[in-house]
């Protein structure tokens, strides 16, 4: 395995790699790996050779008051991890070389980036989908695998992907959690003993939202109204918004219809995650998956 600091040699080698015939594939990550990144790059191994991943923590995506200084950095551990996997490539680039001095550029993906955790963090998303695109620009990839955790993210970075004629699949891959249901997170690390037992609220709310369409319930409001009361009942959550949109528009809707998700976000004692439910169309019914 190879670790790569600059802009220019990781281009050279991602492009001799290319020209030699072979098919690279890119997990963007901040670091802090967790069985969720990892589960992308096994997603990356059974597609692709070589393999890059960037560790890369980005300051434009994190607004005021937010934990960019704190965010967990565990460079040592992710190597041993990534090395484990089998990855060719850690693309860990300096700060400067990602923005540089005069700086001034930023992608704005209209619509899908003002609702949700858009509004939630002001200019969020045009922190991600900017070092996103420069990541993608730097090592050119055939496929880039994210995580559905993140699924706003997920389908902004694959707007931009066709807006922009990118020559990059992007490849959206399962929510990995734990025993207990929780989404795994680099944030997770955040939480208390009594904060990590209240969180699997969130899991639990989308559990009980999943039987309930399964057994027919197919009205947002209703749906909504339960993971309203469901969190209101755990004491150190607090409820940032909850959604049922269309998985493509992210548009609220009234009545299951086609592929919607159902969104959660949520305050756990200091600690801000996210979670959803994903509701596919399939032969007529709605089939929903965590």
């Amino acid at each position: 395995m190879e670790i790569i600091r600059s802009v220019d040699w990781m281009k050279q080698a991602s492009r001799a790699a290319q020209s030699a015939g072979r098919i690279v594939g890119f997990v963007p990550t901040m670091g802090a790996l967790h069985e969720g990144h990892l589960s992308l790059v096994r997603a990356a191994k059974r597609q692709c050779s070589p393999v890059v991943v960037s560790i890369f923590v980005n300051p434009s995506q994190f607004g005021p008051g937010e934990d960019f200084e704190k965010y967990p950095r565990s460079f040592e551990a992710d190597q041993a991890a990534l090395e484990e996997l089998g990855v060719e490539y850690i693309f860990a680039p300096a700060m400067e070389h990602i923005y540089p001095r005069g700086f001034a550029t930023s992608v704005r993906v209209e619509g899908l980036s003002d609702k949700f955790e858009g509004k939630s963090r002001p200019g969020h998303f045009f922190g991600v989908a900017t070092v996103v695109l420069k990541l993608l620009e730097i090592v050119r990839p055939q496929f880039a695998y994210f995580g559905r955790k993140d699924a706003q993210q997920a389908r902004i970075i694959r707007q931009m992907a066709a807006d922009l004629n990118l020559d990059c699949e992007i490849v959206v891959c399962p929510i990995v959690r734990e025993p207990d249901g929780l989404a795994k997170s680099s944030r997770n690390v955040y939480l208390k003993n009594d904060e990590r037992r209240a969180a699997t609220g969130l899991f639990r709310s989308l559990d009980a939202v999943r039987k309930r369409i399964e057994a027919g319930e197919h009205a947002a409001a209703p749906l909504l109204e339960f993971i309203h009361r469901s969190i209101a009942a755990e004491r150190l959550v607090t409820l940032d918004y909850a959604a049922i949109v269309d998985d493509d528009t992210f548009e609220p809707v009234h009545i299951l219809r086609d592929n919607c998700l159902v969104l959660l976000a949520a305050r756990v004692g200091a600690t801000r995650l996210i979670d959803n439910l994903l509701v596919e169309q399939r032969d007529n019914r709605f089939v929903p998956s965590l």
